[in-house]
């Protein structure tokens, strides 16, 4: 009976060793899926345009070239500025929209809060329907006055329907007892959210956090709408994008005058920018990505 037992048990962990290791191969190569095109990136982005087109995109640069990097960062003093305003837009963004957020989907999921039904209703809605951009820019520009003024990028991506509705359902998952305890102890609602509340949703808080700081880091969308040229330092994304757009404006015009500009790096310059616009937030991710991952399924559990 012992050795039937411990046969089948063998056979067992054998059986969850080639499962084990079949996962580890499909999370590697997915893994390295994720990971080639990145390195395409960088090392396309310092290879020379002339060893772009004779030989394509590479892994590894076959003519090291660093002359992409020195015309993105040709004008440093904008640069600078572009990544200043969109590094305070990001951390004031996202604190400020973590703070809406939390408060919001705490709210929501009160049992002893009367028009939550409702107010949910109300946020779910505008996932389905939206006023359009022509409304949204006549509210900014017209009632706001919001024009060239970089809350007129902040303010927008500060809620999100889906956040609030990821933070409700988080915020679900602790149980109402402590809400009521705190009461009885003769706790106010502001304290029992900041002193209970917020350190139970760590990992909602580092979830949301990241989609909101991801949202600002690549805003460059309302940057163009309502910041003009005329404003010195706009968001990097939009100083990128108008760098690239130079770029192959110069290179489309000299060719319509049969003029040779073969010296325009313009493909190494895209690969450039994306490496100058993701190095910061690829630096950063690891820091939290325990906590994404537990607050995305919790999310999706409860949802």
């Amino acid at each position: 009976m012992d050795e039937t037992l411990v046969s089948a048990r063998k056979k067992t962990d054998a059986s969850g060793l080639v499962v084990q290791w079949i996962g580890y191969l499909f999370i590697g190569l997915f893994a390295l899926c994720c990971l080639l095109p990145f390195l395409l990136v960088l090392g396309t982005s310092f290879t020379s345009e002339s060893a772009i087109k004779l030989s394509g995109f590479n892994f590894w640069p076959k003519e090291f070239s660093l002359f992409a990097y020195q015309i993105v960062f040709e004008n440093p003093d904008l640069i600078i500025g572009s990544y200043i305003v969109t590094i305070v837009m990001t951390i004031v963004g996202t604190a400020v929209g973590l703070l809406l957020v939390a408060m919001t989907g705490y709210a929501l999921q009160r049992p002893d809060f009367m028009y939550r039904n409702k107010i949910s209703f109300f946020i779910y809605f505008t996932t389905l329907f939206s006023g359009g951009l022509v409304p949204f820019y006549l509210l900014i520009t017209q009632y706001l006055h919001l024009k060239d003024n970089y809350l007129a990028v902040l303010l927008p991506g500060l809620l999100s329907p889906f956040l609030i509705i990821m933070m409700k359902s988080f915020v679900r998952s602790i149980p109402h007892a402590i809400t009521e305890s705190a009461k009885i102890d003769g706790a106010g609602d502001f304290t029992i959210f900041l002193r209970l509340i917020l350190p139970m949703t760590t990992p909602a808080l580092a979830t949301i956090g990241l989609f909101i700081a991801l949202g600002y880091w690549n805003e460059w969308y309302n940057s163009m709408l309502f910041l003009s040229p005329d404003m010195k330092y706009r968001t990097l994304q939009l100083f990128l994008y108008n760098v690239i757009t130079s770029a192959d404006y110069v290179r489309n015009s000299a060719a319509a005058s049969n003029v040779q500009l073969r010296d325009v790096p313009l493909e190494s310059m895209k690969m450039a920018t994306a490496v100058v616009a993701t190095g910061p937030v690829i630096l950063f991710y690891p820091f939290v990505q325990r906590y994404f991952i537990k607050g995305i399924t919790v999310g999706a559990v409860k949802g």
